[in-house]
């Protein structure tokens, strides 16, 4: 079941919250205002749904049996991916992979790509802006290929320095690496502008979309990028369920990035030939429920438009900075205006501890996150170990942001 008609022309977030059971519920007998997006999303009804219908009725592992159940979860399980490949506009469902997570897939970039075709002395070019699991990764590769690994620094406001990415880039860069939006600052980066760079020395680029997939409408095409990361959770799917988008020409040449079941073709005592993609880089009895339940969050998403989307969250984000820089002693982080940027606010009250303001908007049945986000070089870089943030999506209205304002307010008078 996709969103209901209805809403697709307001987007009204308080008719899209009837479509989320946990909205119900309470915290500490107040109404839950759910403000971690960033970190994990929602789910409707419809997504539990399809998950819970394959689970009662046609429970069977895929690509493995004839028999009726095992034809209908494969059938879902492929459709899935088609779903997944038109929502980033790839030219072929085979070239989507799925995956635990953004982190698996940008680790299968790593194995499958990294491994068999970088040598002692080449570069890995990325911004210090990255998320850990685009960071680690490539640290692993630095150790056991021999490589360096590059940053592009990022202003005091929070956006790159994309003078420094032209002067970071040699013949010896092989793969850049680029977060499409950040998940502390909120910044939109210029991505296709980054991809165009990086072409001209002959780089692999991979981008970090799992902030942007659920709020921007994404085409790779356009972006020209050859490798795309995603997480399901963030964008109204399960958890343990995500993929990479890959090249056609790239996956083809790649070598497996785990060996078992389904991701082979024949199996001898002396050899083996894999299987055609996506199959080749799934190995194992996959995530098939989560990956039917990704499909429905897909369909819900496209519902409602992903430009209705980013255009209600750049409402809710200009409403909220307004009202967040009003506030005495809270300091923000990232840029101060709506121009590329995600609803994503990361802030501090000076002279208090983040997890302690966590905690008193927690006690207002407010979730936000505090800590380093999964990206200590960035907080490093601008002067900080943690920060509170808070993160809105489709179900966030101007009324949520009320309430943020009203119980920080509250915890400057218990620190003051």
């Amino acid at each position: 079941m996709a969103a209901r008609p209805d809403l697709c022309k307001t987007l009204d977030p308080h008719l899209i919250k009837r479509d989320f059971p946990i909205f119900t519920r309470t915290v500490h007998d107040k109404p839950l205002i759910y403000l971690d997006n960033a970190a994990t999303t929602q789910r409707p009804q419809s997504v539990i749904d399809a998950v819970t219908e394959y689970y009662r009725h046609y429970n069977a592992n895929v690509h493995r049996a004839v028999h009726t159940l095992s034809h209908e979860a494969s059938v879902a399980y492929e459709e899935a991916h088609k779903k997944a490949a038109q929502f980033i506009n790839a030219r072929s469902w085979r070239e989507i992979v799925f995956t635990r997570n953004a982190t698996e897939a940008i680790n299968l970039v790593a194995y499958a790509w990294g491994l068999h075709n970088l040598q002692p002395g080449d570069e890995i070019l990325i911004t210090i802006m990255e998320h850990h699991s685009d960071i680690v990764p490539w640290q692993m590769l630095r150790e056991l290929k021999k490589i360096q690994l590059k940053f592009v620094d990022v202003t005091d406001e929070g956006r790159l320095k994309l003078d420094a990415l032209s002067q970071l880039l040699t013949k010896r860069t092989k793969l850049v690496g680029v977060i499409y939006a950040s998940n502390v600052l909120g910044t939109i980066n210029p991505v296709r502008e980054i991809i165009t760079e990086a072409q001209r020395v002959g780089a692999v680029t991979v981008v970090d979309a799992a902030q942007a997939a659920p709020h921007l409408p994404i085409d790779v095409q356009a972006l020209g990028c050859d490798f795309l990361a995603v997480s399901g959770h963030k964008m109204l799917g399960p958890t343990g369920i995500g993929f990479l988008y890959g090249r056609r020409e790239l996956l083809e040449r790649m070598h497996p990035f785990l060996h078992g079941g389904d991701m082979i073709s024949t199996v001898t005592t002396e050899s083996v030939t894999f299987n055609e993609l996506p199959w080749k880089f799934e190995a194992g009895t996959p995530h098939i429920a989560g990956g039917i339940g990704l499909g429905a969050a897909i369909d819900y998403l496209a519902a409602l438009g992903l430009e209705n989307i980013y255009a209600h969250e750049q409402k809710i984000l200009e409403y909220a900075l307004e009202k967040l820089l009003q506030i005495n002693n809270l300091e923000i982080y990232g840029p101060k205006d709506t121009k590329d940027r995600l609803a994503v606010i990361s802030f501090n009250l000076r002279g208090v501890h983040p997890h302690d303001v966590a905690g008193i908007l927690d006690e207002a049945g407010i979730a936000v996150r505090s800590g380093h986000h999964c990206a200590q070089p960035l907080m490093r870089r601008l002067g900080m170990d943690n920060t509170a943030r808070a993160s809105f999506y489709i179900y966030n209205s101007e009324d949520d942001v009320d309430a943020l304002v009203d119980a920080l307010k509250t915890a400057q008078k218990l620190f003051a």
